[in-house]
């Protein structure tokens, strides 16, 4: 049997590079430990070449009996990945280096586990079965759970990385049992003849309904959407800032991606059903992460409850259309804004946890809202870089977050449901109160911290590109949008 292995040919140079890194690691000595760092950057960097290859041939391509799939949309998705991984390397290394992440014993597994979980992210991306997206997922969690407890010596990071562990379990669980019900009603785990089996009438409705209420469940454990984010905050704060990044950032695209595989793509003609629980999580979501981050005092538990509205928001765009071909050029909008969105909370994260690293020192973690008093005192550009990525955040023009934050209320407001649209901008007033009060500490408070920032020049030189960035693509939002529409549009197709 010939098998074309084309498609996963990034896949496959990811696992091969991430294994030789793991090898190489144990040899160096602690003084060469940069080496790890120079070959996962290379290795980022082969992997955006061969996936950038694909997303210019705009080609939708099938192997492994039609498990795995090459699209416009998980292309894009991994490019954006490669990035969000590269920019937390970046920003981390100075802060693993001062905590013994990538000294003694630990060596370089910081590196190798943030590859491993990028590869399980790329799987989901391209998952076209339950079974591989499943496989994807536990990949990646499995990595990211060995990530939190990293610092072994640190009682929060073991507690956080025990709370992930259990509740990711259980998310586990509810996923794998609305497969199994899904499988028992259409006879494959194939989304394509998954989605045929509902179409033709023939699956079992009630057990369809109850496949997708608990596969609904587990996606919003990994999404972290209200009534399932109780583990954001606590692996937020108790994970090291560096390991926080790596799961506020990339998973957050892979998640979306799942979504739209077994939900869109998998289940359209069970809509109707999931959309009414997405609308629910939606509202809860929004509610929930922008009333509670007002009395948070800590910023990284700030940021978790900020990432369940921002969720709520993403999921506005995911119940605005139906892939049935009747009404698909408004659910390709509908999908295109909510990938968009995905993209810009993504870049906009990760800048806001580079400032707090750049904040944070030996011994030192600027994670409160009061360590960053002064700021604009002690350094002008990096306080003006934090305002900028806040106020993108609290959806404020002309930044980014604003222009995401429109695409997904026109959307969701083309489908005819004005009080959804009305509630998402209620809950953004209420939000862009406590984004206000951070940049309040920084430009109207005294500095209770006089030490001098050092940083890194890559990082320094990164972070201002981030925040530039986030100015630039919400004054000229038009080729990122672009490529998503287009993304989409030739996924939908296929």
């Amino acid at each position: 049997m010939n098998v074309n292995l084309i498609p996963v040919y990034p896949e496959v140079f990811l696992l091969i590079a991430t294994s030789a890194i793991l090898l190489i690691d144990m040899f160096l000595p602690e003084a060469r430990r940069h080496i790890t760092y120079l070959l996962s950057m290379l290795t980022l960097a082969i992997c955006a070449a061969l996936t950038l290859n694909d997303f210019n041939a705009g080609t939708t391509s099938y192997t492994f009996h039609n498990m795995f799939v090459s699209d416009p949309m998980s292309s894009l998705l991994k490019l954006v990945s490669y990035a969000a991984v590269a920019i937390t390397f970046v920003y981390s290394r100075q802060y693993t280096t001062a905590r013994g992440m990538l000294g003694g014993t630990l060596g370089g597994e910081f590196y190798v586990l943030a590859l491993f979980s990028l590869l399980g992210q790329m799987v989901m991306i391209s998952g076209n079965s339950f079974l591989i997206i499943y496989l994807g997922l536990e990949l990646m969690s499995l990595s990211l759970y060995a990530l939190v407890a990293l610092r072994r010596d640190h009682s929060m990071s073991t507690e956080a990385a025990m709370k992930y562990f259990i509740l990711g379990a259980m998310a586990s669980g509810f996923l794998l049992y609305g497969i199994s019900m899904l499988y028992g009603a259409t006879g494959s785990l194939d989304l394509t003849e998954v989605a045929k089996a509902t179409a033709s009438g023939t699956a079992n409705r009630t057990v369809l309904v109850f496949g997708i209420v608990f596969l609904v469940a587990g996606l919003a454990f990994k999404l972290g959407a209200a009534p399932f984010h109780m583990w954001i905050p606590d692996v937020y704060q108790g994970a090291p800032t560096s390991v926080t990044l790596l799961i506020g950032g990339a998973p957050k695209l892979a998640a979306f991606a799942i979504c739209i595989r077994l939900l869109v793509e998998g289940l359209w003609t069970l809509a109707v059903d999931w959309q009414q629980m997405i609308v629910v999580l939606a509202v809860l979501s929004m509610a929930v992460g922008n009333i509670t981050a007002i009395v948070q005092t800590n910023l990284k538990r700030m940021l978790a409850y900020s990432t369940i509205s921002q969720t709520g928001f993403m999921l506005l765009g995911l119940l605005s259309g139906v892939f049935n071909g009747s009404n698909a050029v408004a659910a390709a909008n509908a999908y295109s804004a909510a990938m968009f969105y995905s993209i810009t909370y993504v870049l906009t994260t990760l800048g806001t946890f580079g400032v707090i690293m750049l904040m944070s020192r030996s011994g030192f973690e600027a994670e409160n809202i009061e360590d960053f008093k002064g700021l604009n005192q002690r350094s002008p550009w990096f306080a003006a870089v934090m305002m900028i990525l806040l106020l993108s955040l609290a959806g404020v023009p002309p930044m980014m977050g604003f222009y995401a934050k429109l695409e997904v209320l026109q959307s969701t407001l083309a489908t005819g449901q004005i009080w959804l649209a009305v509630v998402a901008v209620l809950f953004s007033l209420i939000g862009a109160y406590y984004y206000l009060r951070v940049i309040k500490a920084m430009y109207f408070d005294e500095p209770t911290d006089t030490a001098k920032i050092v940083v890194n020049t890559d990082m320094q030189v990164v972070l201002s590109l981030n925040g530039v960035a986030v100015v630039l693509l919400g004054v000229l939002p038009g080729p990122l949008m672009a490529a998503c529409v287009i993304a989409i549009t030739k996924t939908m197709a296929t």
